[in-house]
């Protein structure tokens, strides 16, 4: 790919891979470099996107280098050998890590929300977790497939789950420890749930940080700016710092709160307002009150700071963001001396979306809501019991009972004893020797032979002394191969009949995907039982090697149907 076809930020000359000069240059959408025998294709090439992160080597080693990690885990490595000394392969090698801290940011991944909902299924879910181990780990499938095909009913359930956000706590810039830097100044430790929160509660710095990070100011200066106009100008009359970005912040802040008071509460449980009751015969209907200005503008400045600060909060659960990075600001009354910074920005996101949703409250739900704060059960009367009423036509017929359709006979007392004694007589009088013979002797003990433990009748014991003979290690992994053999099977089986070209397509893939899993998982399974476990080995594999060979002749049968046989 030519050089010329993105304009160069950064040429650097001098600069080896793998003990080969060459030239590295910074793109405007990718980092490069050319052999220095080459002149027409780059030999490395790494777009700014796939960057995970930068390393130099430490101070007061005698190579100046700089190694690019990736998201998929592989790192390239440049040695700067500038023939002028050492200072000046450090310069540049600065020159071209300060160049990749500013362009990074731009480029970096966004939070993917989809792969954060995979990991928390696999997470909540053992068996799709060692699914996924078994099927995608092996490349025995690809992910896309084991997430469109082998993970239906995850995914659904995911999509049909619909959890609650966390709230942002009321004191959460409270709970920020400052710590002194030693230099006259103070350090701010920024946590992933306080930039949450902050972004959360306060829109407008979002928005800041999106318009000036990092095109205009690093990560470090911004929160530097951000707690100095927070905490040590909170009572501060707006207007007056000119050179502060957060002004238009506070000036937002005004708009809103005054916004959320002409909006109202539209809660009746929570509009204490409405609680009062207002008449017009006094006065004409004009309030007796006077409303009087706050003679301390900076206390009023206070209050309403606070007041916007609740309502934020309150509805800081309507619009989540994505979890921030750790991050370490340093803020000071002089000079700042700016340390590292690991922020990730949220993902974008209007701002005005929680200030222009608001929430309608339904009549119904509350009066229920208010019947649950004013009834009490313990204070109710029981409830009576439901019964059922007898309806009764007749009720002379409920009271003497039904009549004998024909008149009937019944034994005494007498007759009933001597019966009893009758019988008695019989079985006293039974011998055994009436009885026929059915077995001999030896047939009798062969049969008792036969149906004791290693009988010829017995050789089912044997399989149930399976669960005895095996280990518990061997049992689960027999387990996960018949779930993860019968999740293959399935789609395998719903193939058929495959009258469609795509059913044609899928059963053969998944046919070979069978193949596969015969040799990477069955056959190491099988030899491991055969070295440690010779007399149990081709017991427990014989029904899954039924059920691929039964998956391979329905295979064979349908391939042999479809080719054509020759013409007569």
């Amino acid at each position: 790919m030519s050089r010329s076809a993105e304009n160069i930020l950064v040429q650097v000359a001098n600069v080896k891979h793998k003990k080969n000069d060459g030239t590295l240059y910074l793109m405007s959408e990718r980092l490069a470099w050319m052999m220095k025998s080459k002149s027409d294709a780059f030999n490395i090439v790494h777009k700014y996107g796939d960057i995970k992160t930068q390393k130099i080597s430490p101070e007061g080693k005698s190579k100046i280098q700089l190694q690019i990690v990736l998201h998929d885990g592989s790192s390239t490595s440049f040695h700067f050998v500038n023939p002028e000394g050492h200072g000046t392969q450090v310069a540049e090698r600065n020159n071209v890590k300060e160049m990749l801290v500013q362009l990074l940011p731009r480029f970096k991944r966004k939070v993917n929300k989809e792969l954060e909902e995979k990991n928390r299924m696999l997470s909540e879910n053992p068996g799709l977790l060692q699914l996924y181990k078994d099927l995608v780990i092996t490349q025995i499938i690809t992910t896309e497939e084991f997430w469109a095909q082998h993970a239906q009913k995850a995914v659904a359930g995911a999509k049909a789950h619909v959890g609650q956000g966390v709230g942002v706590s009321g004191s959460f810039l409270g709970d920020i420890k400052p710590q002194a830097d030693g230099a006259n100044g103070l350090k701010y430790n920024l946590t992933p749930d306080i930039i949450q929160s902050i972004f959360k509660t306060y829109p407008a710095v979002k928005k800041k940080h999106m318009e000036n990070v990092p095109m205009k100011i690093t990560e470090q200066e911004f929160w530097t700016k951000f707690f100095q106009s927070h905490y040590f100008h909170r009572d501060r009359v707006h207007g007056h710092g000119l050179k502060d970005i957060f002004t238009d912040c506070a000036k937002e802040d005004d708009k809103s709160i005054k916004e959320q008071l002409k909006r109202g509460v539209n809660d009746t449980v929570a509009n204490i307002s409405a609680f009062s009751d207002n008449t017009i015969d006094e006065n004409y209907g004009a309030s007796e009150a006077v409303v009087k200005n706050a003679a301390n503008i900076v206390h009023q400045s206070i209050i309403k700071r606070f007041n916007q600060h609740s309502i934020m909060v309150m509805r800081a659960a309507e619009s989540p963001l994505p979890p921030a990075a750790n991050a370490t600001s340093t803020t000071s009354g002089g000079a700042n001396k700016p340390t590292a910074v690991n922020i990730h920005p949220p993902a974008n996101g209007s701002s005005k979306s929680a200030a222009q949703s608001v929430p309608v409250v339904d009549p119904a739900v509350a009066g229920k809501r208010l019947r649950e704060k004013l009834d009490y059960e313990d204070l109710e009367a029981p409830a009576p019991k439901k019964t059922s009423a007898l309806n009764l036509a007749k009720v002379e017929r409920y009271l003497n009972g039904p009549t004998p359709a024909q008149p009937s006979e019944f034994l005494t007392q007498e007759q009933i004893a001597h019966s009893r004694q009758v019988i008695l007589s019989m079985v006293h009088d039974w011998e055994s020797a009436n009885c026929t013979q059915i077995l001999s002797q030896a047939q009798a003990v062969g049969a008792l032979v036969d149906l004791s433990p290693g009988g010829s009748l017995m050789q089912s014991g044997r399989r149930n002394d399976l669960a005895d003979q095996c280990p518990q290690s061997v049992q689960i992994e027999l387990r996960q191969l018949y779930t993860s053999l019968c999740e293959l099977a399935r789609h395998f089986w719903a193939c058929f009949p495959p009258t469609t070209p795509q059913l044609q397509d899928k059963a053969a893939k998944m046919y070979e995907t069978l193949k596969k899993f015969q040799q990477v998982k069955l056959r190491p399974f099988e030899n491991e039982l055969a070295r440690n476990y010779t007399s149990i080995s081709g017991q427990l594999t014989s029904h899954i090697n039924q059920m691929l060979e039964s998956a391979f002749r329905k295979y064979a049968s349908w391939k042999q149907k479809k080719i054509p046989g020759p013409k007569r």
